[in-house]
């Protein structure tokens, strides 16, 4: 058997490549919406992908369950456990050869086999994968591809079907049937490799360890999570306690991997275009501007307008929460980094990619005519003194859950930049705003956000962490 675990560091997401190499045909489980990155990987290994399933309806991103289903020979799986309300709806219909699969169905690839397991609770109709490979061992099942089910470290959350639906009490409800599920997962052999869905960094669970595997008998005894799983209540109020904020764009990732997302027949293309054709795209109102150079350079002189989206391991949950679907985006980017700019657009729907400019056409503030905006910034300790002004409010950009053991500046509103997308109408347009997080990262997105939006804003440096060094806490206190 090869087994190939393949990361996306961006949604920290695990998909799993599983062939037998007797046969040469190969499962991949959980894929993203760009196809090729597993076909590739098969082909390494000289396998040929002959089937594609997902343990559940994703959050995060689009499926690539879809894509291989529009491809010749390839037979797709998909769960329909759980009740009528949340299905794959869009294999009702398809024409595509596909199965839907309950607990203690059997997949068989070669000589691997993958046993069905319902495991509700992160969702209604997730299922997990007990995989043997019977060329070793018949009757021994070698681990489990446990999806967002359990974690290294934690569980999947229970609180998102509520987001996605919109039903109050959801999260409870999902939170129960969890915790019959963790009965379940305390059964079985301690020896099982344990493979997961997402690694620390993804939004899908709260605590995440960065172990890429484990063990059932590793997460027995060190998961918090499981071990809070001893007595009903106790769980539940352990698993919805302080669970961030879901980013907004989860519930469409939902609506769209169980209607069925798209399929591309080829990628979009963005193409490159010189600087007076770029800002010409400005006058759209259609059009989105994401400029992925660095901070102080966005900061001394960007196109008005613009987000400021660098490529780093925020890029993918950025892009998704703070553009619209529909918006026709172009992008100031090093040609060098175009592919993975669109493959991670792709990957959560944003498929409207226009232009392109490469950043050294991008003139410099003095030479632009009046033409570009810059970011005011102040140090927090310099605060204090913009406060006395009634016209400010200070904004803090953090997760309401981080409130808690690092009380916000006084009078700050709170509002966690992944929200700001779609709340940004919640904060007072005539005032001047004051933008901080806990060290300052989050901070340049969500100041970037609120000037395209109209708002005047500063951008406080230091972030919670500056503020709590000069006001440090009475001692016991």
């Amino acid at each position: 058997m090869i087994l190939k675990q393949i990361l996306e560091p961006k949604l920290a997401h695990y998909a799993y490549l599983i062939g037998c190499q007797e046969t040469g045909s190969a499962i991949i489980i959980d894929p993203q919406r760009d196809i090729d990155r597993y076909i590739g990987v098969a082909q390494q290994h000289g396998l040929h992908i002959e089937a594609a399933a997902d343990t559940h309806i994703h959050a995060d991103y689009l499926s690539g369950v879809p894509q291989f289903a529009n491809r010749e020979g390839i037979t797709v799986y998909a769960s329909d456990e759980g009740d009528e309300s949340w299905k794959f709806e869009w294999l009702r219909d398809s024409t595509c050869r596909c199965k839907l699969l309950k607990h203690g169905d059997r997949i068989e690839v070669g000589r691997i086999v993958l046993e069905v397991m319902h495991t509700p609770g992160h969702t209604p109709e997730h299922i997990s994968f007990l995989i043997t490979d019977t060329v070793r061992d018949a009757a021994t099942p070698v681990g489990l591809l446990t999806g967002d089910f359990v974690f290294v470290g934690d569980v999947g959350r229970p609180d998102l079907i509520e987001v996605a639906l919109e039903q109050p009490g959801e999260a409870l409800r999902s939170a129960e049937v969890l915790f019959g599920s963790l009965q379940m997962f305390k059964q079985w052999s301690p020896t099982l490799m344990l493979w997961p869905g997402h690694g620390a960094g993804s939004a899908c669970g709260r605590s995440m360890g960065s172990l890429p595997i484990s063990t059932v008998g590793y997460e027995l005894a060190t998961n918090p999570s499981i071990r809070a799983a001893r007595e009903r209540s106790e769980f539940i109020d352990y698993i919805l306690d302080g669970q961030p904020e879901a980013p907004p764009y989860f519930a469409r990732m939902k609506q769209l991997n169980r209607l069925g997302p798209p399929v591309l027949a080829e990628w979009p293309r963005p193409q490159q275009v010189d600087m007076d054709a770029f800002q010409a795209r400005l006058a759209d109102a259609e059009c989105t501007v994401i400029d992925t150079r660095s901070w102080e350079d966005f900061r001394a002189g960007h196109l008005p307008g613009s987000l400021f989206i660098p490529l780093t391991s925020a890029f993918s949950t950025l892009v998704a929460s703070y553009v619209s679907p529909e918006s026709r985006v172009s992008f100031i980017v090093d040609p060098q980094h175009l592919d993975e700019v669109v493959r991670h657009c792709i990957r959560v729907g944003i498929d409207r990619l226009d232009a392109y400019v490469i950043p050294d056409q991008f003139p410099n503030r003095a030479a632009s005519n009046g033409q570009l905006a810059s970011v005011t910034e102040i140090a927090m300790a310099d605060l204090p003194a913009r406060l006395k002004d009634p016209g400010t409010l200070p904004v803090d950009v953090r997760r309401s859950s981080e409130l808690i053991p690092k009380p916000p500046v006084p009078g700050a509103r709170n509002l966690a930049h992944a929200l700001l997308g779609g709340r940004h109408t919640e904060l007072p347009p005539d005032r001047e705003l004051y933008v901080y997080c806990n060290s300052g990262n989050r901070s340049r997105y969500a100041t970037a956000l609120l000037a395209s939006k109209g708002y005047t804003v500063t951008h406080v440096t230091g972030g919670i962490e500056a503020w709590m060094q000069l006001n440090p806490p009475p001692p016991g206190g």
